[in-house]
């Protein structure tokens, strides 16, 4: 990086925190390791007191209590959660946001009971084109005092597998994953899925909340518009291999047959290949995808066989989906630093 980070970029780097990517050799993320950004403070949600209100445009207000929520039909899911923002990092020039560097990422399984049906129950008034998911965290950003908020297409609501979820791994939410209910969309960068919800509202049109329309945008400049962000871009990120340099993090290998492992996903379509690379992109060689049998929303399991040889090597891996999604070779810059999916570069020295 040209630039260092600053103090406050540091603060936000102390409050949130990524998978270390040793930890992706676990098909499910234990809780502890999954990725965590929290935009404001964490609330304290008396359970017995809360409730989550349904209303906008609807023929019945509703006020259901944890225990009615979780008394409906339940689902559980293998779901990847990656922040829009992972790999910020790396893009020149420097945006100054939480300096994430590749780690924003986990898989967890969670459980909770469809979106879709609850809304149906409702009845959806006429012209419904989409729907608001409010938090309980409230803050201040780009000037404005408001609650974390987004809205999502009603389509995706009804045709798609959102989960009201109230577990992670077969416990309840704890506290900073957005007990006692959050909103889980599969497929879409984390700041979709709204915790510490209170609130759906039926809307007649999307939310026009700093959110939606200025946050998690693809913009070059200020004054554009933007492309608002959704589904993730394909990635593969692989366990470092061999011993790490405590200061570097770069790595030593033994000479000889190494397992190199790792993980792939995309919300676009189903993983279609992993490529990886021992000479920094200059030539590629096709990895094997292994079926965890997580599910469609999981990452998929990879791995490739390297004869190491003596030596300076850089390491790298490159996903595709099946709808012709490949990760480019330089990070892409964006005013926010979004959807940054370049390929991972792990530095091995390989010795005799």
């Amino acid at each position: 990086m040209s630039e260092g980070i600053s103090l406050e970029e540091l603060q936000l780097a102390t409050r949130n925190h990524g998978l270390p990517l040793e930890a992706l050799q676990w098909d499910v993320t234990p809780v502890g390791l999954h990725y965590l950004l929290t935009h404001y403070d964490i609330p304290a949600v008396d359970a017995g007191a809360w409730r989550l209100h349904v209303d906008g445009l609807v023929e019945r207000t509703v006020a259901l209590s944890l225990e009615e929520i979780r008394a409906r039909p339940a689902v559980e899911l293998a779901v990847t959660m990656e922040c829009a923002g992972n790999g910020r990092a790396h893009v020149e020039p420097h945006v100054v946001s939480q300096p994430w560097l590749l780690e924003a990422v986990g898989t967890a399984r969670w459980r909770g009971t469809p979106v879709g049906p609850l809304l149906e129950e409702a009845g959806l008034g006429e012209g419904a084109s989409d729907v608001l998911f409010t938090g309980l965290d409230r803050g201040v950003e780009g000037g404005e005092e408001q609650d974390y908020a987004r809205s999502l297409p009603l389509s995706e609501l009804l045709e798609g597998d959102a989960l009201l979820a109230y577990e992670i791994n077969g416990v309840p939410l704890p506290p900073q994953h957005g007990f006692p209910l959050r909103l889980l969309v599969p497929g879409w960068y984390g700041m979709t899925s709204v915790k510490w919800l209170a609130r759906i509202t039926v809307l007649d049109g999307p939310f026009d909340g700093y959110q939606m329309r200025h946050s998690y945008r693809i913009r070059m400049d200020e004054d554009e518009e933007g492309e608002p962000l959704s589904r993730m871009q394909p990635r593969a990120l692989m366990v470092p291999p061999g011993l790490p340099d405590f200061g570097t993090r770069a790595r030593i290998v033994r000479a000889g047959p190494c397992e190199i492992r790792g993980r792939a996903w995309s919300g676009e379509a189903e993983i279609a290949g992993v490529e990886v690379s021992t000479d920094g992109g200059e030539t590629w060689a096709h990895a094997e995808l292994v079926d965890t049998s997580l599910g469609r929303w999981a990452w998929r399991s990879w791995r490739f066989q390297w004869d190491a040889q003596p030596g300076e090597h850089e390491v790298c891996c490159r996903a595709s989906d099946a709808a012709g999604n490949v990760q480019p070779l330089a990070p892409p810059w964006n005013l926010g630093g979004y959807r940054n999916n370049a390929v991972q570069r792990v530095p091995v020295t390989v010795t005799a």
